[in-house]
């Protein structure tokens, strides 16, 4: 299954990091339950040593859902690797997941550690981490801006301390596609089938998805992502954008992955009513924009043929169907097309004095209710109707 990519889904963990994205455990277990839906590989439910209600978190999904594989998150010490194993003793497909920063600059301001002290740290973590659960994730954090050769030095030891996938991260979302295919290209040919190479993108340039895309080309073969791209500072490779990447572009990455696309939209809308926040209008897949159109010649090729202006068909990804937005810049196909939607058929003279008020009224608003429009059809209808002749 050379051409299988694992979806870690994060939303729950790195997804929860960012300002007003925090989650209690009751809300945890609603998302959780739309993740194992959605048919993620595996789910993080937590940081345990973070707070007693991520520890909760961790134990109560492990519990709700004991076929899912869980995965808890420690900092590459005895205390977080211990308390990341407690929270998953229901777990009957738990993961530990231990990091530690590689990087020279996190080293010399963040850690004041040496590369040999790092190293042993992080060896000694996944040894500890296997005698608790087999199924080990190694994250050399800011692996984008580590040293290569450092980084295959880290990658091979803790792959032999058993770890059985090392992550290599893009903590702080500094990387390039090219760039970042390359180093994991690198990472892939040194741990050859001895270990699953992950990556973990950040967006702090625009660049989570394409990087990751480099990435799967490279021979990674697990991407770590959120719903609606959630997580700390501008947030991580969205999960929806990248598996509809993979999907819609099957010809370019020809990988597939677990997911049913088909809930990727409800995804989006439950995470957006827990947090505080949902998508950009514009956001790609889940956005409320995302299949809406209003310029007129758009409209009309749509009309004629959804291709001409979809790629995607909404209701692959949950969305039950396209808008046509109707504003300034629409055309009378679409017009027309409305108003019979709510009932009214206009004639050409009828459709052309609707068209005239429409495109008045839309100079000064941001687009038109579908009251609005009923109401210029109706009146246009009485114009044009017949006057009574008089006694």
């Amino acid at each position: 299954m050379n051409n299988r990519v694992w979806i870690f889904d994060t939303t729950l963990r790195d997804g929860e990091q960012s300002p007003g994205c925090s989650m209690n455990v009751p809300e945890k277990l609603r998302m959780a339950a739309k993740l194992v839906e959605l048919g993620v590989d595996i789910l993080e439910a937590g940081f345990p040593i973070a707070s007693e209600g991520d520890f909760q978190a961790v134990d109560a999904v492990s519990r709700e859902f004991p076929w899912v594989q869980v995965a808890a998150l420690a900092r590459s010490m005895k205390l977080d690797v211990e308390r990341a194993a407690r929270s998953l003793e229901k777990a009957k497909r738990p993961r530990i997941h231990t990091f530690l920063a590689t990087s020279d600059i996190h080293l010399k301001y963040k850690l004041k550690k040496s590369r040999q002290e790092v190293l042993d740290a992080a060896v000694s973590a996944v040894e500890l981490a296997r005698t608790y659960v087999d199924d080990v994730e190694f994250s050399a954090e800011d692996g984008a801006r580590t040293d290569p050769d450092y980084l295959e030095q880290v990658s091979k030891a803790v792959v032999a301390a058993g770890a059985r996938t090392v992550n290599i991260p893009d903590t702080v979302g500094y990387s390039t596609p090219d760039e970042y295919g390359e180093l994991i290209g690198r990472i892939c040919k040194a741990l050859g089938d001895t270990a699953v190479v992950s990556v973990h993108c950040h967006d702090d340039l625009g660049l989570a998805v394409a990087n990751s895309l480099a990435a799967v080309k490279a021979g990674a073969r697990q991407i770590e992502c959120t719903v609606n791209g959630i997580g700390e500072r501008a947030g991580n490779c969205s999960l929806e954008e990248i598996v509809m990447v993979m999907k819609t572009r099957h010809d370019r990455y020809p990988y597939t992955t677990g997911i049913h696309t088909e809930y990727l939209f409800p995804a989006s809308q439950l995470l957006s009513s827990i947090i505080s926040f949902g998508p950009q209008p514009n956001k790609a897949i889940v956005g409320k924009n995302a299949f809406a159109h209003e310029a007129g010649i758009h409209q009309d090729g749509f009309l004629k043929e959804p291709t001409t202006y979809e790629i995607i068909n909404p209701k692959s990804v949950g969305v039950p169907e396209s808008r046509l937005v109707l504003g300034k810049h629409s055309g009378r196909h679409a017009l027309k097309n409305r108003c019979e939607d709510l009932g009214y058929h206009l004639s050409p003279a009828e459709l052309d004095l609707v068209y005239q008020q429409v495109t008045e009224l839309a100079d000064n608003k941001k687009g038109l209710m579908d009251e609005e429009i009923a109401a210029m059809a109706r009146r246009s209808q009485e114009q044009a109707a017949p006057q009574p002749v008089g006694d």
